[in-house]
């Protein structure tokens, strides 16, 4: 279905391009993801992690 709407707004040879593009799209969005999560402070984002979250937990 959205397929068929995007040939329709660009054209089908240009929906066809967008396809090809979309592993490569998504692999670039996960290598900005992580490097975001390293450059930003890691640890609170990760604390949303339900598995990494109970590594790090503080015993006072």
């Amino acid at each position: 279905m959205v397929s068929s709407v995007v040939a329709k707004l660009l054209g089908p040879s240009l929906a066809q391009g967008l396809k090809l593009w979309i592993p490569s799209g998504a692999t670039w969005g996960g290598v900005c993801g992580v490097t975001l999560v390293y450059l930003t402070d890691w640890r609170l984002i990760l604390d949303y992690v339900p598995y990494v979250n109970g590594k790090f937990s503080e015993k006072d």
